[in-house]
């Protein structure tokens, strides 16, 4: 006996009107949220005058959800109303028919209804997915050609690059909608009866059958376009055989033809579905044959046979089989990242001992860089950092200018605003927003001089506007028109600005100390940038952003107020340009007597055929990241250019996007899509600006990470992996796992004319620690270019982490530095440098010392420093020019025949063997006793200093201990005994200590 089946509950009008008040709560504040976001958006980019990136994005993604919305609705509802059209009148009575029948109730008299649901759900995702697929339709509809042939179809790069991704996604878009469309079709065919599990007769009907079959042959006709796609994608795939991206020999011979046969099967078994299903046998017996056959010819043609080909034909022969391919790939990478017109040099390095002409040398020596960025941050945050809430954060930045007709690298720093260091009174809302807006001053200092007993010798800062300090420079070197940093690293997503206010006297900006008082100085933004919050309306919209009722009750915002926000520079240029993918490491210049954050930004694509293929985040990571430089997002990528250099005023936020090459057709097509004046021309490029342009560090990572590999053109050399070289770990702590950052410097390599401003790094054999490279990349009338010198590959030459171990634990340098090192201050050891001259190898590291009381700063002490093998010729100097006399020294003994000498320095533990006690001390008199108590004084001061913890004291107590130990040994040499006398004594107490030494001791 059938029961009586009976319709579903209703749920009560009460029920139905708190579910829409809630839908529509939902919907209101989401709209609300989304509405306030859009209109915020476009007053900021109206701000830096880049609407058109603003409008073309939200009108193409506006018209993506739209198109692909409605398609997939339409698909999917389309059929869905189909099916129920086509329900049989009639039903046979049985259990299963009397159980749907409860559901039949439900849907039928509303049916339109829920297909509509059904379909603006489907829609909805779908819109929403296809929104963000913005930037590949841009580039679909904006992309041209590169110029360049794929090496296997002969079709342009362009097409990999451009149409390909975008044909792919809606070749997914395709198969999604079918599958849906096939799911709910099914689902109304079996609810309304034209798909039965039990009963008499057949268990579909034919209206039912040629629905399904149609949508599983339009299903299998999409699968044949995607075998025909993916003829090309093998170009992009991993080849496991070689190691390398790109179809290898078993997918060029086997797999290619395999997935062209499976293509036309698709077709055969499409038509043959329809025709058999439908019109001939109206069965679905030869479809699901064909079905089957063609999933037996996948594993059969498309996975059997190229694995046989593969396993017996391939792997016998690797080498030879996959050589053709390699070369396609090992072609491909280095056009793809910029590596094909590297210049490639070898470089000998047999020259072992110092020459003379190191004493001389006028290009490389002099600039040699002793501060190290990333350790003199603290020195500059301590005696230029004026009040405790500036800061220049944990790495500064290099740069080159040209003082008084001589160029050198500076190590510059920003004195920002650092909103985490404001004090609990300082840190309400209109502290931080309306009165401590700003940073004042670019702080520099030459790279390659220090005085005051190690501190940087600035030129720049307040230097103009304060009573100058014997340790610095006279005049500000680097004259700065508008000093004031609205616009800076240290800013974060929350740190917005309210300036302009009406009464500054009342509600002024805190600007800088007073140089002469030691007061305040108050100032009132006028810079152009800034988005006006003057009307109630503003003033509302930004409460509702950033939720906050100060921007309606507080008497600091005004009608003449503008709100400052996005004021980090890289993420402002990130955001008036999304599809660009942004350098770590922004640094300022100044330039026309602005100071200007120069940001480097890189065009990328995926899709390179034969390309290596590279994660960005995991190439750039090094020592530094994190540290001073931004980590970059996990984007896998096999082509990279520098094709913009962005500006951002560090005063008024202005950006400026130029275009920096030329040739890069992925930038023409992003120019292309924004309306062809997104970019400023390279031509109209200041000349003051491009003087500051350097190699930016991100890129030359990873290209000096791909050179570690594709340095090696030969396929067969290329295969063995003999050749590989390798990035170092960080000299001073190999342990740790990070690699050595590379390093700017103003220096002249061999094959150079004349000292550049470049970005070095050395590289080691694969699994050695030897020498192997030094690749460096530099500009060269505007044009970027890379530069390796290669040594022999049974060169004697160490590399970085050997030379620093060699030099370290020299035992005569070791018991220096433990001199140096005590319970009350600690030794670092700044960039290692890695110098080609003269045919050999020079090496220098600086030695700082930081002690361990509370606010100290590294003061550089000594330098180390290197000639050769990095093991023969070490010496510790207390500076670079007695380094390189002492490195002379020791190259004119090995030259007249006497073994290379133990390294030299200062005093006892210097390396120096100290001449047997005499018998009898005579009595110290004249110049030599005035001397001696020189040096007792020093030490007694440089002690004093040290309990006292003013470490400005402190270095000046060792500059004076350096001089009174000079002074001390020319008089021990002005007064020593003919061969045979007894020796001069030392000052006693001194035992002719290490000056630093005995201050640290």
């Amino acid at each position: 006996m059938v029961s009586r089946s009976t319709p579903l509950p209703r749920m009560s009008r009460r029920g139905r009107v708190t579910i829409g008040v809630l839908i529509g709560v939902f919907v209101l504040f989401t709209l609300l949220g989304w509405g306030v976001q859009a209109w915020t958006d476009w007053l900021w980019f109206d701000e830096v005058d880049y609407t058109q990136v603003f409008t073309g994005v939200l009108i193409t993604r506006t018209l993506l959800f739209l198109a692909v919305g409605l398609g997939m609705a339409a698909v999917v509802g389309g059929n869905l109303w189909l099916a129920h059209r086509l329900r049989p009148g009639l039903r046979p009575h049985s259990a299963e028919q009397a159980t749907l029948e409860r559901y039949r109730m439900v849907l039928g008299p509303r049916i339109g209804t829920w297909v509509l649901v059904a379909s603006a759900v489907v829609g909805l995702f779908a819109g929403l997915s296809a929104q963000s697929r913005w930037s590949q339709w841009l580039l679909f509809r904006n992309g041209g050609d590169f110029g360049v042939k794929d090496p296997e179809f002969g079709v342009d790069v362009g097409f990999y690059v451009f149409q390909l991704p975008f044909l792919r996604y809606l070749l997914g878009v395709g198969f999604t909608a079918v599958v849906l469309a096939v799911i709910g079709a099914l689902a109304v065919h079996y609810v309304f009866g034209g798909v039965r599990l039990q009963g008499v007769g057949d268990r579909m009907t034919n209206a039912a059958r040629a629905h399904l079959t149609t949508l599983v042959a339009v299903f299998v006709l999409l699968k044949a376009v995607a075998y025909v796609l993916d003829r090309r994608a093998m170009l992009l795939e991993y080849n496991d055989s070689a190691k390398l991206y790109g179809a290898g020999y078993a997918d060029v011979n086997a797999l290619l033809p395999a997935k062209e046969i499976l293509a036309y099967i698709s077709i055969v078994v499409a038509i043959a579905i329809i025709v058999f299903s439908n019109a001939v046998m109206r069965n679905l017996v030869w479809p699901g044959i064909s079905l089957a056959l063609l999933g037996v010819s996948a594993v059969a043609i498309g996975g059997i046979y190229p694995w046989a080909v593969q396993t017996f034909e391939v792997k016998p022969s690797a080498r030879d089989k996959e050589a053709p391919y390699i070369q396609r790939s090992i072609d491909a990478t280095r056009t793809a990242f910029g590596l094909a017109d590297t210049k490639v040099s070898p470089y000998g390095a047999n020259n072992l001992t110092p020459p003379a002409t190191l004493a001389t040398d006028e290009a490389v020596v002099p600039n040699a860089r002793l501060l190290d960025p990333q350790l003199v941050s603290e020195t500059y945050t301590q005696l230029q950092q004026v009040r405790g809430f500036y800061d220049f954060g944990p790495k500064l930045d290099i740069d080159r200018y040209t003082v008084n007709g001589e160029t050198r690298d500076y190590v510059v720093g920003m004195r920002e605003i650092n909103y985490g260091e404001l004090t609990d009174q300082q840190n309400n809302w209109i502290n931080r927003h309306t009165v401590y807006t700003h940073g004042f001053g670019l702080v520099g200092a030459p790279a390659n001089q220090v005085v005051c007993g190690g501190q940087p010798y600035f030129v720049s800062g307040f230097l103009g506007e304060r009573e100058q300090e014997r340790c610095s420079a006279q005049t500000d070197q680097i004259p700065t028109e508008q000093p004031r940093i609205y616009y800076g690293e240290r800013m974060g997503p929350n740190d917005y600005a309210i300036v302009g206010q009406a009464n500054p006297e009342r509600n002024a900006e805190f600007d800088r100390p007073t140089p002469t008082t030691g007061g305040e100085q108050y100032y009132t933004y006028t810079g152009e940038g800034g988005v006006s919050v003057g009307s109630f309306t503003r003033r509302l919209l930004y409460a509702i952003k950033e939720q906050e009722s100060n921007f309606l009750l507080s008497e600091a915002v005004n009608e003449n107020s503008k709100l400052l926000y996005v004021r980090n520079p890289r993420d402002r240029v990130e955001k008036v340009a999304p599809f660009l993918t942004i350098d770590g490491d922004p640094y300022p210049a100044v330039v026309d007597g602005r100071i200007q954050w120069i940001v480097d930004a890189y065009t990328t694509a995926a899709t390179y055929p034969y390309a290596e293929r590279v994660n960005l985040q995991t190439e750039t990571t090094d020592e530094l990241t994190n540290q001073g430089t931004f980590q970059l997002a996990r984007e896998n990528v096999n082509y990279m250019r520098n094709s913009v250099k962005a500006t951002v005023d560090a005063y008024d936020g202005t950006v400026k996007l130029y275009e920096f090459d030329e040739a890069d057709p992925v930038l023409k097509a992003w120019n292309k899509a924004f309306g062809g004046d997104l970019v400023v021309p390279r031509a109209d490029i200041p000349a003051e600006l491009a003087a500051h342009f350097r190699y930016p560090a991100d890129m030359f990572k990873v290209q000096r990470n791909l050179l570690t590999k594709f340095h090696v053109t030969d396929p067969g050399d290329f295969y063995s992996g003999q050749d590989f070289w390798q990035v170092p770990n960080v000299p001073d702590n190999p342990d740790g796992g990070q690699k050595q950052p590379p390093y700017y410097l103003y220096t002249q390599f061999p094959e150079q004319s004349e000292p550049r401003f470049q970005l070095t790094s050395a590289v080691t054999p694969n699994g050695r620690q030897n020498l192997a490279a030094l690749i460096s990349g530099s500009y060269v009338d505007g044009k970027p270019r890379l530069e390796v010198l290669e040594l022999p590959d049974q060169t004697r030459v160490s590399g970085p982490v050997q030379v620093h171990q060699q030099m370290t634990n020299n035992a005569a340098i070791r018991q220096q530095l433990n001199l140096l090192s005590s319970n009350q201050a600690q030794v670092q050891y700044g960039n290692l440098l890695s110098l080609p001259f003269d045919n050999g190898m020079l090496y220098v590291e600086p030695v700082y010392v930081k002690s361990n009381q509370q606010d100290a700063y590294p003061l550089l002490q000594k330098v180390l420093l290197s000639y050769g093998d990095g093991g023969s010729y070490v010496v510790l100097a207390n500076t670079l020019d007695e380094g390189i006399k002492q490195l002379v020294e020791q190259g004119k003994q090995a030259g007249a025949g006497n073994p290379p000498p133990p390294p030299a320095g200062d005093g006892e533990g210097d390396g120096e063997t100290p001449p047997a006690p005499p018998t009898e001390t005579p009595p110290m008199t004249g110049e030599l006793a005035e001397a001696a108590k020189r040096v007792q004084d020093a030490i007694a001061e440089v002690k004093a200093a040290q309990t006292s913890g003013d470490f400005e004291r402190y270095g000046r107590a060792l500059k004076s201990l350096d001089d009174a130990m000079a002074a001390f040994q020319r008089a021990q040499q002005a007064t020593a005994p003919a061969p045979g006398g007894s020796a001069t004594p030392t000052p006693s107490g001194s035992a002719a200590p290490s000056p630093s030494a005995s201050a640290a001791g």
